[in-house]
């Protein structure tokens, strides 16, 4: 009777775990997926921006939220088909009025890459991605040995991962910025 229940706590924990990770990737689709892959260059360029001004924005709190920039969008598949006001949002610099600059949409705004939208939108989906990862992991971990496993192992990890991703994002964020500066 025993191995009967045992299988059936390590199908739970393995069942847990998948479902964490697809909870994981369906949060990251759905939070700040489509923004990352716009900055990053995923697919197609969506349409340009006709630069009307750029100025440095904040937050709700107050802090620097980058370059951002406003414009007349034309769609690359619209040909000279209609024009709308759109906003570049994470500008990799202050780019001067008439400008333009090929950019891909999601969500309403248009992206380009930029060493500050890689940092942010790095450290947003890492943060949210580490407890997914680290609850799985303990959840496979008791899928393994049939039973419950102590997690303060994985909950220190956890937190060692949360700063990677804090350190990892400013450093992708500095490259990237001193990549686009360059060329």
């Amino acid at each position: 009777m025993r191995g009967g229940a045992g299988g059936a706590a390590r199908g739970a924990a393995a069942l847990g775990s998948v479902a964490t990770l697809l909870l994981a990737a369906w949060l990251v689709w759905l939070l700040p997926g489509p923004q990352l892959a716009a900055v990053l260059g995923f697919g197609p360029v969506d349409g340009v921006v006709t630069i009307a001004e750029c100025h440095e924005a904040a937050d709700v709190e107050g802090y620097a939220a980058g370059t951002q920039c406003k414009g007349r969008y034309t769609p690359v598949r619209g040909g000279a088909g209609p024009q709308e006001e759109i906003l570049l949002e994470t500008a990799a610099q202050e780019h001067r009025p008439g400008s333009e600059v090929e950019v891909r949409t999601a969500r309403g705004k248009a992206y380009e890459l930029s060493g500050f939208a890689v940092g942010n939108l790095g450290v947003a989906t890492g943060l949210l991605l580490v407890p997914f990862l680290a609850l799985a992991a303990w959840l496979a971990a008791c899928a393994g040995r049939g039973g419950a496993v102590d997690g303060g192992g994985f909950v220190l990890a956890a937190l060692a991962a949360m700063v990677a991703v804090l350190v990892l994002g400013a450093a992708a964020g500095l490259l990237v910025g001193l990549f686009t500066a360059l060329f």
